[in-house]
């Protein structure tokens, strides 16, 4: 009589060892990760919660490769499959190994977003610090993804023996790239450039191509500018290293706004001042800081320039507060003050003095 493993073919019993082995490391994968989403529900921090979450299919399929790899021998597979074998592993494991850096990055990227907050009132340093973190989770995309690749081209024979080929084809081949891909390459390395001198952050207020917006998105080569009417400006990253731009938060979200008043000279100033502090006090854009209001300039016409400052805590309610302050005054001006809106003096010249008769 035969036994049980007698009755069980060689290649089954193979197979069925490799199937049991795959099956143990899914089972204590999943009992892991359970472990580790139970002891980061009881933290406070979302760092632990976000690297368990970004680390879970790509470690499970690198401990599946891993198997597979250290089982390979034991199938005692024909040279023709074995060969096979080999190059499906080659091909994958580099994919694998990617796709654990991709996620660490990942996970780097959003810790960041999650620890820098751009939408409290004082966002200075939320803004630095998500500006270089998206910067650099990109370039280290972009870095991996070249390295994954060349790994799996090397794990193809025909393409590692004809290396010394591309070696010394390498150096024509570059300068023709280079020349082609001349625009993107000097963007690209802008991009770096910006991470790193930081000319603008994510949300800051700027006035570019006669546009006023807000830092949208920093990309690789390029930036999202969005403009106050909602519409998107593309602009090259090498724009904001090599052209002229105004940043009105580059060091403090804070702005001083002013409103002109062009008014007939015969206007009460004091009596504008103390309406002009009036308004600016009574208003909740007002941080509080500094206003004044003065006579600025005077036109050739006569038209007396009146100028008023105030500070607010962000560019938007910078705008606000001015547009309060100018409806306010007009109202004044309108009501209690009407000669104050200018008017044309014309003069009457000087009747001719009568001639005296010859």
């Amino acid at each position: 009589m035969q036994t049980i493993e007698q009755a069980i073919p060689d290649w089954l019993a193979r197979f069925g060892g490799v199937a049991v082995l795959l099956l143990t490391v899914i089972v204590a994968h999943s009992v892991a990760i359970a472990v580790m989403r139970r002891l980061t529900s009881r933290t406070k921090t979302r760092t632990d919660d976000i690297l368990v979450a970004r680390l879970r299919w790509p470690t499970f399929w690198l401990l599946i490769g891993m198997a597979l790899a250290a089982s390979g021998p034991s199938l005692d597979l024909p040279a023709y499959w074995d060969r096979i074998w080999q190059r499906v592993l080659g091909l994958i494991s580099p994919a694998i190994l990617g796709w654990v850096f991709y996620a660490l990055l990942t996970a780097y990227r959003d810790i960041g977003e999650a620890r820098f907050d751009i939408s409290v009132a004082d966002n200075l340093r939320a803004r630095r610090r998500r500006t270089r973190i998206g910067i650099l989770y990109r370039v280290g995309v972009v870095l991996l993804g070249l390295v994954v690749f060349c790994l799996m081209l090397m794990s193809i024979p025909s393409v590692r023996n004809i290396g010394v080929t591309l070696i010394a084809s390498a150096g024509l081949a570059g300068l023709a790239l280079g020349a082609a891909a001349q625009p993107a390459l000097k963007n690209l390395i802008a991009g770096i450039q910006m991470a790193f001198t930081e000319p603008i952050r994510l949300d800051d207020v700027v006035i570019i191509e006669n546009e006023w917006g807000r830092i949208e998105d920093i990309r690789l080569t390029y930036v999202v500018v969005r403009i106050w009417d909602d519409r998107r400006l593309i602009v090259p990253v090498s724009k904001f290293l090599e052209n002229s731009f105004q940043n009105w938060t580059r060091d403090t979200s804070a702005l001083m706004g002013s409103v002109f008043w062009y008014l007939d000279p015969a206007a009460d100033v004091a009596r504008i001042r103390a309406k002009v502090e009036e308004a600016v006090r009574a208003s909740e854009r007002w941080d509080g800081r500094f206003f004044n209001c003065q006579v600025t300039d005077s036109k050739p016409d006569g038209i007396m320039e009146v100028r008023a400052l105030m500070t607010a805590q962000n560019a938007s309610i910078a705008f606000d507060l001015r547009c309060e302050v100018r409806e306010a005054i007009y109202a004044f001006i309108r009501n209690d003050m009407p000669e104050a809106l200018p008017r044309e003096r014309l003069m009457r010249a000087p009747a001719p003095a009568p001639s005296t008769p010859t």
